[in-house]
């Protein structure tokens, strides 16, 4: 994977990644660590992909620690705070990336429960986060969460409204965090990529990527890296007067 050269210094800081070991967390992992960050990698299911990405990220000499958490649950969320703390310091970054199952369906065949796991992943774990890392980012007056949201709540899709209302969600919570924290030297951002496809995508129908890659005015899919390089610009000093913005990257096919 190409990690491109990063012109932001976050050397000294500690950030955290959830769903760090595959697709996009994986590829925001090596930006930060590339750009002088100590990394925490969080992962939940996947032991074998965690590992092997983990070890990427040492072989390129960066600086981390594998953790794994369920980051909808208070107490796991709590621990691992207390246990990056320990290994590498408390979290000054924190980029809320995890994410689930994403079923597509009609509205007539989703149950509650398809809804509430999105809220849990887009909705309980930020706040759980919030909760956890902004007492220290407060204290030192200074820190950046940044959560991975998503381009369908600008273009609505169809037969997605599950994941659609979460994400609105997400981007909402984003938002009043941004306003709250802001005199604390906190800033608040989302980023939200288009159809970037990643390994969970590599039995998707290739017509309907297609589809989708004709749409994109800027002629080209887009890629992690691109994700990482706005996450990596974001958790910098230079980015320190922007705050509750939705940034999104997908080639110009939203532009409002």
């Amino acid at each position: 994977m190409h990690i491109p050269s990063s012109h932001f210094d976050l050397s000294n800081r500690v950030a955290l990644v959830t769903g760090a070991t595959r697709g996009l967390g994986r590829a925001i992992s090596m930006a930060l660590g590339k750009a002088g960050a100590k990394v925490a990698l969080n992962y939940f299911n996947d032991t074998d992909s965690a590992q092997r990405a983990f070890a990427d990220f040492q072989k390129a000499n960066y600086t981390g620690t594998l953790v794994r958490a369920d980051i909808t649950s208070e107490a796991a969320v709590r621990t691992m705070s207390a246990d990056i703390t320990r290994q590498l310091g408390p979290v000054d970054v924190v980029v809320v990336n995890a994410t689930c199952a994403q079923p597509q369906k009609p509205i007539e065949q989703y149950a509650w429960t398809d809804f509430q796991a999105m809220l849990d992943f887009f909705v309980k774990s930020p706040f759980l986060l919030a909760q956890a890392l902004v007492p220290h980012m407060k204290r030192q007056r200074w820190g950046r969460i940044i959560s991975i949201g998503s381009e369908v709540f600008q273009r609505g899709n169809p037969n997605f409204s599950a994941y659609v209302a979460a994400k609105g969600a997400q981007l909402g919570l984003a938002r009043s965090l941004a306003s709250e924290l802001a005199p604390s030297g906190i800033t608040v951002n989302t980023i939200s990529p288009g159809w970037i496809p990643v390994e969970r995508h590599e039995s998707w129908p290739q017509d309907m990527k297609n589809a989708y890659r004709a749409t994109i005015p800027a002629c080209r899919w887009g890629i992690p890296d691109d994700v990482a390089a706005a996450v990596v610009f974001l958790a910098s000093n230079e980015a320190s007067f922007i705050t509750g913005q939705n940034i999104t990257v997908n080639g110009g096919l939203t532009l409002a």
